[in-house]
């Protein structure tokens, strides 16, 4: 059984103490206060710092998405948005505060957000990047596009990324245990509440009433 990335620890550099490390994770957002933690990263680093207007930064497509949060100390410290379409994830909305932007936590959230792709069985992954930071995705292996299409929006010029990764040794799929499929997203390698309620037994509340 291996462990969801989403849910171990690594090591970052504190800026405020040098030479020595401070715990951090990388969880997906699964209630409505993870949301709120989403919210105030990104107002600090796109509304404050990128002056980019509300209702283009907060765009309606939160509540259709999945969100990575990265946590420093378990502050929250980072954050990440991936959007699923028919033949290719979308991964977007990469913010981190800015007193751990020396830190490698920018990458790892990356990083979990294409494995998270990959077990959902996704090898192309798009993305727009503001062609200042065209550098930083290709360490991933994106690459520009091309097609020359123009892409401004929020006061800045975009380029189209596309990532090309390799399968994933043990996606899900239809022929993923049916338990498997209904635990918490991004923790398909642990048993879920729903397995637990297997202890009881099957009871059936509305088996025996007879139709209206």
């Amino acid at each position: 059984m291996t462990t969801p990335i989403y849910a171990t620890y690594g090591r970052t550099e504190s800026r405020s103490a040098p030479g020595k490390s401070r715990p951090y994770s990388i969880q997906v957002a699964r209630t409505l206060n993870d949301m709120m933690k989403v919210v105030a990263i990104r107002s600090a680093v796109f509304l404050s710092e990128q002056t980019c207007p509300y209702p283009e930064e907060f765009d309606g497509n939160d509540f259709c998405a999945t969100h990575l949060i990265g946590y420093v100390d378990n502050e929250p410290a980072a954050c990440l948005r991936v959007r699923f379409f028919a033949s290719f994830a979308k991964i977007e909305r990469l913010a981190v505060r800015h007193e751990h932007r020396n830190s490698r936590l920018s990458f790892d959230i990356v990083w979990a957000g294409i494995e998270l792709c990959r077990k959902k069985g996704y090898t192309t992954i798009y993305g727009h990047a503001q062609d200042r930071l065209v550098k930083f995705w290709s360490r991933f292996g994106a690459k520009p596009m091309g097609g020359n299409r123009k892409l401004v929006f929020s006061d800045y010029s975009y380029t189209e990324m596309l990532l090309e990764v390799e399968p994933h040794p043990d996606p899900l799929t239809l022929d993923s245990d049916p338990y498997e499929l209904i635990r918490p997203e991004g923790e398909w390698d642990e048993p879920g509440v729903l397995e637990n309620s297997m202890a009881r037994p099957v009871t059936s509340p509305l088996g025996d009433r007879k139709a209206a």
